[in-house]
């Protein structure tokens, strides 16, 4: 009976293991980034996420730039999307959404630790012409998991410079898990989605 009733509670973590589920931890950040200054253009849930991750990180959040604090500085982060594909019908039944960001960081001394790099996320989906709430729904959760993905990704970078110096924040982008591949930046014509 104890050990059916151990095999049952575990049952649940094999499902979450099985579904490539990870329970995402701390990350090594380069020296000098124990205080950092995060700014965000546009705010919102990157902003958000990114300032957990970091606190997670054991990182000081400062208010304000000054001395011996770090900038991380995300001027540019930003949804757009994509017709992929449409039906005989000339209805839209294939779409991508692309998410980019842009970053720098220096560390607490004013030097440049990772050049300004971009980070060019996409997740693709069907689309229903006959559940146009269910769409906006589906596009949201896309939404949130790319804004995962991309401070994941983001952190990756700082935890490169951390382990082989500057140089490999660049070399980073090529080695990325596949949740958080870089992809083509999507063409500027596609609308904007917030």
């Amino acid at each position: 009976m104890n050990r059916t009733l151990k095999i049952v509670s575990l049952l649940p973590l094999l499902a979450l293991a099985a579904c490539g589920f990870h329970l995402r931890g701390s990350a090594a950040l380069p020296q000098g980034m124990e205080r950092v200054h995060l700014t965000v253009g546009g705010g919102g849930d990157f902003q958000r996420k990114m300032a957990r991750a970091l606190l997670a990180s054991n990182v000081t959040l400062e208010d304000k730039s000054g001395p011996d604090v770090a900038e991380l500085h995300v001027p540019a982060q930003n949804f757009t999307m994509q017709i992929l594909t449409v039906n005989g019908a000339a209805q839209v039944t294939e779409f991508a959404v692309h998410y980019h960001v842009v970053f720098t960081a220096t560390d607490a001394n004013g030097k440049t630790i990772v050049p300004i790099q971009t980070i060019d996320l996409q997740r693709e989906f069907s689309y229903d012409s006959g559940q146009p709430v269910g769409t906006a729904a589906q596009v949201e959760q896309i939404q949130a998991s790319l804004i995962d993905d991309s401070v994941q990704a983001l952190l990756f970078r700082l935890q490169a410079v951390a382990r082989h110096g500057e140089e490999a924040a660049t070399k980073a982008v090529g080695t990325l898990p596949a949740s958080a591949s870089t992809t083509p930046e999507p063409p500027q014509y596609s609308p904007s989605v917030n």
